[in-house]
């Protein structure tokens, strides 16, 4: 093995990490990822992953790199796939390119590859090194890593609220509570789903569309629709359709769509719908969107409706991950304690 300078590991997989935010609305179901090959005279090419069915962020990155990828080193936000999908092994091509050096923020737990993509490499005579770049990583592929390792997609609640707790008026109206640029947050969210899900009373009350309105993919094309469910029945001539109709039990709801390749799985109403998914510990991460209203009063619609904790000990405690203002509406997320 040769020496090489690590200093700038970190720092250079963050460009990884930042290059494959870029592919987060091409990817999926597949893993958004990023790539960066420096060459021995520090000369650097990125790649992220496009499209199902199209080029990983490696073998991007090694395109553009081509023969100037020898006795370079490879990094890569997850660790490179070693079996046949619809795509070639990504450890193949870079084995081919005569790659170095190899260094990997997260292990892909995937069961097609599970360590197998580094010992490919190892077993090729490349340096393989694990772990700078792994925090945000692990941040950044919430959604795929949960999924691939529960076999359940990532459950996101989204909720509009005045600042007392309120998502609709005594008559029933909610359109708006939150200003233009959390609804255009809303369909970003939407964009990064793999599918919606609202409740039949929701569907029936607003007739939602719950399409994405307004996000373009990084080649300027649309992005692809989530898929729609609803929990109970829709009318016939509801705009949600066409939908999945779906009644039962929601934990079985949930490991029949992350075995149909649903990584992340949006709620959008109603409060009934979010407090049964709620209690159940289904719900991932909270997405309120907080405006500066106030309803007043105690007649209009809550957050969540249903039975809620007993006593003060047994609340639902989670941790903030973030708080961005969107002008006259705050989003926070926080996230369930695992």
């Amino acid at each position: 093995m040769g020496s090489y300078d690590t200093t700038n590991d970190e720092a250079l997989m963050a460009r990884a990490v930042a290059r494959a935010n870029h592919s987060r609305l091409l990817a999926p179901p597949n893993p958004w990822v990023g790539c960066v090959i420096v060459t021995a005279n520090g000369t650097s090419f990125e790649g992220g992953t496009q499209r199902p069915g199209d080029r990983h962020a490696e073998r991007v990155a090694l395109d553009n790199a081509g023969e100037r990828a020898r006795g370079a080193t490879l990094y890569t936000t997850l660790e490179p796939c070693s079996h046949t999908g619809r795509t070639g092994p990504c450890t193949d091509a870079i084995i081919a390119a005569g790659v170095a050096r190899v260094v990997v923020a997260v292990r892909d737990p995937d069961d097609n590859v599970a360590g197998t993509g580094i010992a490919q490499l190892q077993g090729a005579g490349i340096d393989v090194v694990v772990g700078p770049g792994n925090e945000a990583v692990e941040s950044q592929l919430r959604p795929y890593l949960h999924h691939r390792r529960t076999g359940r997609p990532w459950v996101v609640n989204k909720v509009a609220s005045t600042l007392d707790g309120r998502t609709a008026a005594a008559d029933g109206t909610s359109q708006w509570i939150t200003g233009e640029r959390a609804r255009e947050d809303v369909h970003q969210l939407r964009a990064e789903s793999d599918a919606i899900l609202a409740g039949a009373g929701t569907i029936r009350i607003d007739n939602p569309r719950l399409t994405v309105r307004g996000v373009l993919a990084p080649d300027g094309k649309p992005v692809r629709e989530p898929r729609r469910i609803v929990l109970g029945r829709a009318d016939s001539g509801a705009n949600v359709h066409p939908c999945t109709e779906y009644s039962g039990d929601l934990t079985e709801l949930l490991e029949q769509l992350g075995s149909e390749g649903v990584v992340q799985l949006m709620i959008e109403g109603g409060a009934t719908v979010a407090n049964s998914f709620h209690s159940a510990g289904l719900i991932d991460q909270y997405v309120t969107y907080l405006a500066a209203a106030v309803m007043g009063g105690d007649d209009g619609a809550p957050v969540f409706r249903g039975k809620g904790a007993a006593s003060m000990p047994n609340l639902f405690r989670g941790r903030f991950e973030s708080i961005v203002p969107l002008d006259d509406t705050l989003r926070i997320d926080v996230y369930r304690n695992r």
